[in-house]
């Protein structure tokens, strides 16, 4: 076993550049891929950075992602200060098997690969439109408000059932939840709206059902009505905020690198690669995943203790030299693809990846026929960047073709 008696790190979050992580982390990753970690409320936790601990440790069921075992806070954050709760009823994602799995066997029939191929026209549909609203803008627009956000909140609304024409009735508090700045009570009364427009909105699918998730776990009568709304919650907080920001800095990324985008429009068939690149080169989140042990673990040379936290970096993993071919800080879109572990991995595995894959190469696709000559429209150093929130990404992307 390493010596693990070495001054403990905190959490870098300060990146170089607006599409580079934090240059620790790749320090880290290779001197030692376990790094021992302080938290700020004073935990001695873990930071991971390599592709192949980060992947063995979602795989490992001794790691747990019940949310009330790590409830430290990896950086300074309104929730760092106080204690996590067990989470509750229908909120899967802070639960471990059996409790998860039983929730995500309700929702996988929604998400599996032959229904998003059927999907697909939809989706089309959605984005010609947006790219239709867009060439109505005349020679410039935000790319944000007007491409970025509209599809996966349009299509994820009609995946649930929410009408499209109340999307004001969440969006504002999904932005509050994400901001990093919010008070914890900014932060609580944004959940807790959101929870109560879903709420409502349970009896009426229920007395005008259709094809929709929320009627369809309404009709599997397996669930009380305020487990429905807090899993809808879920899928309505994953199914279009980490979309929309991939959409918007995925393209802020293509037109930072001319020569890139050029290559896409001469060769078309790249695209499929060029998203799972972009899926691996882009750092989404300030922290990454966490996990606690449940007991003694040996992970990497080093003594893992039971209740001691792991913020599994997925940044790091993503540009680990050990597993990716040339050099994985740089954006190629012709790199091999797979590997890539922002959607995470095992039984946690984001449940929208097939459609998130789908959306992103039909968006982008489509946005590099109908404006080959898509440019940003000021500096690229001008552009608002999200340094305060949870996801990153762009605030706007004033664009001319």
């Amino acid at each position: 076993m390493r010596n693990t008696l070495c001054q403990p790190v905190k959490l870098p979050t300060e990146r170089p550049s607006p599409l580079d992580p934090p240059l620790e982390l790749g320090v880290f990753r290779d001197r030692d891929p376990v790094t021992p970690m302080l938290f700020p409320d004073g935990h001695r936790g873990w930071l991971v950075t390599s592709h192949s601990l980060v992947r063995s440790v979602l795989a490992d069921q001794r790691f747990s992602a019940r949310q009330e075992l790590h409830h430290h806070a990896a950086f300074d954050h309104p929730f760092g200060t106080e204690r996590i709760t067990p989470a509750e009823p229908g909120q899967f994602i802070g639960m471990d098997p059996p409790e998860h799995t039983r929730y995500r066997k309700l929702l996988t029939k929604h998400f599996t690969a032959r229904r998003i191929r059927e999907m697909a026209p939809r989706i089309e549909e959605i984005v010609e439109q947006r790219l239709d609203a867009l060439e109505a803008a005349g020679r410039g627009a935000d790319l944000v408000a007007e491409f970025a956000v509209p599809i996966p909140t349009l299509l994820i609304c009609e995946i649930l059932g929410v009408p499209y024409a109340e999307q004001d009735m969440f969006r504002h508090d999904v932005a509050t939840f994400f901001r990093l700045d919010s008070t914890q009570e900014e932060t609580h009364g944004a959940y807790a709206g959101m929870l109560a427009y879903l709420g409502g909105l349970v009896p009426r699918r229920r007395a005008a059902p259709g094809a929709d998730l929320i009627s369809g776990l309404i009709e599997g009568n397996e669930l009380s009505d305020q487990e429905i709304a807090t899993v809808a919650l879920v899928v309505l907080i994953a199914g279009h905020e980490t979309t929309a920001s991939m959409l918007g800095l995925g393209v802020y990324t293509l037109l930072s690198h001319p020569d890139q985008w050029a290559g896409l429009r001469a060769e078309p068939d790249l695209l499929d690669s060029a998203v799972e690149e972009l899926l691996r080169y882009l750092p989404l989140f300030r922290a990454g995943l966490m996990r606690t042990a449940l007991t003694d673990v040996d992970l990497g040379g080093h003594r893992i203790s039971a209740g001691e936290c792991l913020v599994l970096s997925l940044s790091a993993a993503n540009r680990d030299p050990q597993r990716f071919d040339g050099d994985p800080e740089r954006f190629d879109p012709g790199r091999r693809p797979g590997g890539q572990l922002s959607f995470g991995h095992g039984v946690h595995q984001c449940l929208g990846h097939h459609l998130a894959r789908v959306e992103l190469r039909i968006a982008y696709a489509g946005l590099l026929r109908r404006f080959p000559r898509l440019r940003m429209a000021v500096p690229a150093e001008e552009i608002p960047l999200c340094t305060d929130m949870a996801i990153y990404g762009v605030h706007r992307l004033p664009v001319t073709w």
